[in-house]
């Protein structure tokens, strides 16, 4: 049984940043929402007031805001993604 919290990625689909992200997940085998903003306004205004930035990618564990790719790759680094997201033996 899967109890991660939900991951969400605000994007666009010729960011690279986001495509980075959305690697660095899936080589962790982590499923995640891909909300694309670059033609949705509506989605990126939601983006926007969650995170409080307009840029991409935004990247959310639960609630929580984690921020861009460089502060994903931090977490994984330094092992707190794994904690973030219960994956701790």
């Amino acid at each position: 049984m899967n109890t991660s919290p939900h991951i969400t990625i605000y994007g666009s689909d010729t960011c690279a940043y986001c495509t980075a992200a959305r690697m660095l997940l899936k080589k962790k085998g982590l499923t995640y929402d891909d909300v694309l903003v670059s033609k949705d306004p509506k989605k990126r205004q939601e983006m926007i007031t969650r995170s409080g930035s307009p840029s991409v990618p935004q990247i959310f564990i639960g609630e929580q805001a984690i921020g861009g790719f460089d502060e994903l790759y931090a977490l994984e680094k330094n092992g707190e993604l794994d904690r973030l997201l219960g994956l701790e033996a």
